[in-house]
């Protein structure tokens, strides 16, 4: 079996990969029959020579390769026929944005795995950037409170090498004594939740961080089950919750009034509540003066975030009584930081960590006759058709929705 890695074409340019070059010889050192050749890239984070210091082959065609490795959606023009794909695709929401992908994935005879879809049989996800979200939105994050408030000045997460670089420079700062609030336990949360540890900073429980003040800046780090009510007072739970989402309204506001800075790394699906409304934000009481809404949904759950920023410009101003985008320096806004992908600004540490796992749960697939599914679960297209696990987006590659 031969593996390629490609090389990522998608504007602007991604500089992860799918398998780093000590990860490539992981793999060939445990599977005897696989190959892999690294596509040339002038951008990729880990260069062609330390590829091919590890004699790695890198090579500018990827034609005679079986199974193609990518992070972003490839090109309509670049994609080969006949092969088999692995990239985010973007599609199994009904992207109306990469309809045309899809459908020329289709036209093209090509098996598409998208890395969203790679689940174990529990459907948990075992291949993501999501730890990496969380790492660099906590310190966009902070970085945003000191430009807000002229308090500091941390430099751009893009021009540090790592997680630890990050932490460094956090280190060097002095908080003042705020209340930040966390929401999500999942991947993303807990890769926020690192930061704010790392920095030494107090995690007090829901209870205190209602109803007291602190000599020090302190975190508290909630999820769906505190931040959402049941609607017929009884007592729910998490997984109460996700079952039935249209049964709960949002409980965040008593949060909103006491909270400095907020970090948003939570999942929302849909049905579920919005955390705080344009209504909400309006209120007297409502405190919050900075988000890093990691999980993006824009003019969803948050309601301050109207748009995506982008790592050249990361944060912009929300205006809650206009509804609109302002200044975020300016006193009546709400500093926003939103940059929908996060992981590009570490894509050393990135590539690193979703390798290790990608290694490790699906190249065995490819030689073990896919003994648990993981090729079957995450295939969307087969024989220039959808697999039936995927049929709904028929209507959608059809053009009827």
């Amino acid at each position: 079996m031969k593996f390629g890695i490609i090389r990522e074409r998608k504007n602007p340019p991604d500089r992860r990969v799918v398998l780093s070059p000590h990860e490539c010889q992981n793999v060939l050192s445990h599977h005897p029959k696989a190959e892999i050749l690294v596509e040339s890239s002038p951008i990729r984070v880990f260069s062609d020579e330390e590829y091919a210091a590890l004699e790695i082959p890198v090579v500018d065609n990827m034609e005679s390769c079986d199974v193609l490795l990518g992070v972003k959606e490839v090109p309509l023009d670049a994609l080969i026929p006949n092969k088999k794909y692995f990239f985010f695709s973007h599609t199994i929401k009904k992207q109306p944005y990469n309809r045309n992908l899809l459908r020329a994935i289709l036209k093209k005879n090509i098996e598409l795995y998208d890395h969203e879809v790679i689940t174990n049989k529990k459907g948990q996800r075992l291949v993501a950037f999501g730890r990496y979200a969380g790492i660099v939105g906590a310190y966009n994050g902070i970085r945003a409170y000191g430009l807000k408030f002229n308090l500091y000045q941390l430099p751009k997460a893009e021009n540090l090498k790592d997680q630890q670089a990050l932490i460094s420079e956090l280190k060097k700062i002095n908080l003042p004594n705020i209340k930040i609030l966390l929401t999500g336990r999942g991947r993303v949360g807990n890769g926020a939740k690192e930061m704010l540890d790392a920095m030494g900073l107090k995690k007090v429980t829901v209870a205190d961080y209602l109803a007291d003040t602190f000599q020090e800046p302190v975190y508290c780090q909630i999820d769906a089950s505190e931040y959402n009510k049941r609607k017929d007072g009884v007592r729910g739970s998490k997984t109460d919750f996700f079952a039935n989402p249209h049964e709960y309204e949002s409980n965040f506001f008593r949060f909103a009034k006491v909270t400095d800075f907020y970090i948003a790394g939570h999942f929302y699906g849909d049905g579920a509540p919005y955390l705080y409304t344009r209504e909400d934000a309006k209120h007297p009481d409502f405190n919050i003066k900075v988000v890093a809404d990691i999980s993006c949904d824009i003019d969803g759950p948050v309601a301050s975030t109207i748009r995506p920023s982008t790592v050249a410009e990361p944060i912009y101003g929300y205006n809650p009584i206009l509804e609109k985008e302002t200044d975020y320096r300016k006193e009546d806004a709400i500093a926003v930081m939103a940059v929908d992908n996060l992981p590009c600004e570490l894509p050393r540490d990135a590539s690193t960590g979703f390798g290790e796992a990608f290694s490790k749960h699906v190249i065995p697939a490819f030689f073990n006759q896919d003994m648990d599914g993981i090729l079957e679960r995450a295939r969307m297209t087969q024989n220039g058709k959808l697999t039936p696990r995927f049929s709904y987006l028929q209507n959608y590659v059809d053009g009827l929705e």
